[in-house]
């Protein structure tokens, strides 16, 4: 099974235009559970534009599927780790003034220094997942330093989806292979909607897990929270 973990930072992102505490970012998650959502993901950046490290620690105390943080590890996010111990950490190249991930790891270039970190937070009894683009090399080199899953990057896809979805699925496919033979997990994120998440599904079918937010949190203007949340479980059966 595929599991649905659903990004709250546009949550936050709301809230925090306006002050205050509404949309309320704890309640969401509770309800997102409630709906369905197998996990709830957050990425709290260092100007915590949207998500807060209050946020974090609250959410750790109510968070009863699966709790997954993102973030570039630097000091600051392996102490949330070592505080914090969510069921996964993903690991993300992103600069701290970044609007949104946009590359995955060069996880040969990087080897070392993604070794030390994996092997500190899997320490804490932490699943890694580590954020790279769909390329077998960097599946490779995200098994050699000791992940437990990859994130495949899937804006590429949703953007040539558009076009020639063969082809847009094709490296994905290829990559996943790579991860499974490896004895390791797969999740993706990144631009999937309700048009190109069946077929991503449909044709790698060891997904263990997607991580959405934007999309679903604009569907949800329209169709509801409750309603959304089914509606992308939808895609992920059979």
């Amino acid at each position: 099974m595929t599991r649905l973990s659903v990004n709250i930072n546009k949550i936050a992102t709301l809230r925090n235009a306006r002050g205050g505490n509404n949309p309320d970012v704890i309640k969401v998650a509770i309800d997102c559970e409630r709906f369905g959502a197998q996990g709830i993901t957050v990425h709290p950046r260092p100007d915590e534009r949207h998500i807060r490290h209050k946020d974090v620690l609250q959410l750790r105390d109510v968070v009863t599927t699966e709790f997954n943080i993102e973030g570039y590890p630097d000091e600051r996010y392996v102490k949330m780790m070592h505080d914090v111990k969510p069921a996964q950490a993903t690991l993300v190249p992103d600069p701290p003034n970044a609007i949104t991930s946009n590359a995955g790891w060069d996880t040969i270039k990087h080897a070392a220094f993604l070794r030390d970190i994996v092997q500190e937070i899997k320490s804490l009894g932490v699943r890694v997942s580590i954020f790279v683009d769909p390329s077998p090399r960097m599946v490779e080199g995200a098994i050699a330093v000791g992940a437990d899953r990859v994130e495949l990057y899937t804006e590429p896809y949703a953007v040539e989806y558009l076009v020639n979805k063969e082809v847009a699925i094709k490296p994905y496919i290829e990559s996943a292979k790579i991860a499974h033979a490896g004895g390791i997990g797969i999740n993706a994120g990144h631009d999937l909607d309700l048009n190109n998440l069946k077929y991503l599904h449909q044709n790698i079918p060891l997904l263990d897990e997607v991580s959405i937010g934007h999309a679903l949190i604009s569907d949800a203007l329209y169709y509801g929270l409750e309603n959304t949340i089914q509606l992308y479980l939808k895609q992920l059966k059979g």
